[in-house]
């Protein structure tokens, strides 16, 4: 049972990812009276791509009428949980956000959802800081894609994605052999069997639109092991952040791109020294 006195952790997952990976993570975290959540966000979700039967997913199918999902989605689907806990319940929240899952976190962390704007109003609960996971810190006025393409206007894509029929229109996907990236820390029979639960994603266009970094405590887990986003590009993204907005607390671990997967216990350990380092 969670107790009273600790936040609650939502959890928001990476691109080409289920809630899945996080299910070890979140059942340490649960072990030690903390509630947690990671709902599926939309622009991972096969059911709302367009792509016929998801067990058997063809990713050249046109998109859904109306576009495919995208930031804007994945963030109304944390903040119908975050308004929800901090609103509704009154519950103070720590925001998890690995990889892409970085983006979704820091728009999602609203000025009317935070601990501190909600304490000058006499009212409890709000979002106290969020915890990030090799993942993408942007500037506000950034997309994903802006962020991390060439701005010559050419268009890069990673070596463990391949884009479908409708190019830079359409899905990427990770390769056949994208658990030597995405999981190059698990063992091969591991790393299969996860990779076989990726999914797919359109390009990330929706601009950052609110500045958590220089309002809440933001804490960064650099994975050493990354092939995903390597350490020195993490590092660096935290630096330009910081400059700007003040240092994140700063932790490291030697895992690839999942510690949920490889180096669970640590990343539990890590998200809740952060939660002792905010409380005091």
């Amino acid at each position: 049972m969670a107790s009273a006195l600790n936040p609650t952790v939502v959890i928001c997952h990476g691109s080409y990812h289920t809630p899945a990976p996080y299910k070890h993570l979140r059942e340490l975290l649960e072990a030690d009276s903390i509630d947690t959540y990671c709902p599926q966000l939309p622009t991972s979700d096969l059911t709302k791509l367009n792509v016929g039967d998801i067990n058997n997913p063809d990713f050249d199918r046109e998109p859904p009428e109306g576009g495919y999902p995208q930031g804007t989605d994945d963030t109304d689907t944390i903040l119908s949980i975050l308004r929800r806990l901090v609103l509704e319940e009154g519950k103070r929240v720590l925001i998890v956000g690995h990889s892409y899952g970085g983006w979704v976190a820091t728009n999602a962390a609203r000025p009317e959802l935070q601990e501190k704007t909600r304490k000058t109003q006499g009212l409890a609960g709000g979002v106290i800081g969020i915890f990030y996971i090799g993942a993408f810190v942007i500037p506000v006025g950034e997309s994903v894609h802006s962020f991390f393409q060439p701005k010559d206007g050419t268009f890069m894509v990673p070596s463990y994605l391949e884009f479908h029929k409708l190019g830079q229109a359409g899905l990427g996907t990770p390769k056949d052999d994208a658990d030597k990236s995405f999981f190059n820390d698990l063992d091969e029979t591991a790393a299969k069997t996860w990779l076989a639960t990726l999914t797919a994603s359109p390009i990330l266009t929706t601009k950052l639109s609110n500045d958590a970094y220089s309002a809440l405590p933001c804490a960064y887990l650099i994975l050493d092991g990354d092939e995903i986003l390597p350490k020195e590009y993490q590092e660096k993204m935290v630096a330009l952040q910081a400059e700007k907005t003040g240092d994140f607390t700063l932790y490291r671990c030697p895992s690839g791109h999942c510690p949920n997967l490889s180096w669970t216990d640590g990343t539990a350990r890590n998200i809740q020294d952060f939660i002792k380092t905010i409380e005091n």
